[in-house]
């Protein structure tokens, strides 16, 4: 099979039946073996019932119902487990990504050798003030701190290798970042491709301004992960350390002064009066918690099991 399409959505009923003869007039026109796989993350309008109704007009098409609304990442993570194309595209249900661009995609990761191609919407029509300038802050500060050089981060129309999809874990709200989690797991060529971005034709936006403060606190998460995700260790147990003897340090020097006044018969205070003690104190607890907090997250990580992320009601 050459094309995995998939698709997650929430709410999408009135646009599902346009974007299905889109996508299949572009399979046609380029003689693709394909698949569409609809994600159903949680829809309380009749998304679930037009997608049986397309499903059962056209083998090609794929659904996947969730019980509830779990978030796009965990929608993705289901569709990639199902896909089976050679290359797996992914875009959203709401006409604002181009089916037309699935070619030239498809034709850079086979031919050009690309492990993943991630759209890039140069020309928006969204809100500049709710959406493109905040869209534009986040992606300056993703690239400085993942190294990844991707104008659009977010954008929704993406292609990749099978293997990308099916050894990266998208969790939690990390869909914005699968170009950092795929250069982490070693397919480092990540590619960009300018394309169409389109007016909302049905409904609203899913994504609000929380969307960018999540993003901000999801970067930071990721970047965290990718340095020491497999060694927390290596930061919680050097920073210990270092606390630790600071405050040692400082105790014993503290004593050692006292020692000395009281053996030249000096006047001197006692150490429990000296504020610096307790600073000391304190250094010295939070380099053993810190120390401690490495030694768990070591245990955790070699014994945690992964568990189900999300509930599926249907499949089709």
């Amino acid at each position: 099979m050459n094309l995995s399409i998939v698709i997650p959505l929430l709410n999408e009923e009135e646009s599902l039946a346009e974007l299905h003869r889109w996508i299949a007039g572009v399979m046609a026109a380029n003689s693709y073996s394909y698949e569409i796989v609809f994600i159903d993350d949680g829809s309380t309008d009749g998304s679930w019932n037009k997608i049986q109704s397309l499903s059962a007009a056209d083998p090609n098409v794929k659904g996947i119902r969730f019980l509830r609304n779990y978030g796009k990442s965990q929608a993705l993570h289901a569709g990639f487990a199902r896909a089976q194309g050679d290359v797996v595209i992914t875009m959203d249900a709401d006409l604002q990504d181009n089916p037309e661009e699935i070619p030239e995609l498809y034709n850079m990761i086979t031919q050009q050798g690309y492990d993943l191609v991630s759209g890039w919407k140069k020309k928006r029509y969204d809100s500049v003030l709710s959406k493109n300038m905040p869209s534009k802050l986040f992606n300056w500060a993703a690239r400085k701190t993942s190294g990844v050089k991707l104008n659009d981060f977010n954008c929704g129309l993406k292609a990749y290798r099978l293997d990308v999809v099916k050894n990266i874990e998208v969790s939690g709200e990390m869909h914005r970042y699968i170009p950092v989690l795929a250069k982490n797991a070693g397919f480092p060529k990540i590619g960009e491709k300018v394309v169409k971005h389109q007016a909302r034709k049905y409904g609203n936006t899913k994504f609000g301004m929380e969307r960018f403060i999540n993003g901000f606190l999801d970067l930071i998460t990721i970047w965290f992960i990718s340095k020491f995700g497999k060694r927390p260790m290596h930061l919680f147990g050097a920073l210990g350390v270092l606390m630790f003897i600071i405050g040692l340090l400082s105790a014993l020097y503290i004593g050692f002064t006292k020692l000395i006044k009281l053996y030249n018969h000096e006047p001197a205070i006692l150490v429990t009066d000296n504020p610096w003690f307790y600073i000391a104190l304190t250094t010295m607890i939070i380099g053993t918690q810190l120390f401690l907090a490495g030694f768990l997250g070591e245990i955790i990580l070699r014994t945690k099991n992964n568990e189900e992320r999300y509930k599926i009601s249907e499949t089709l």
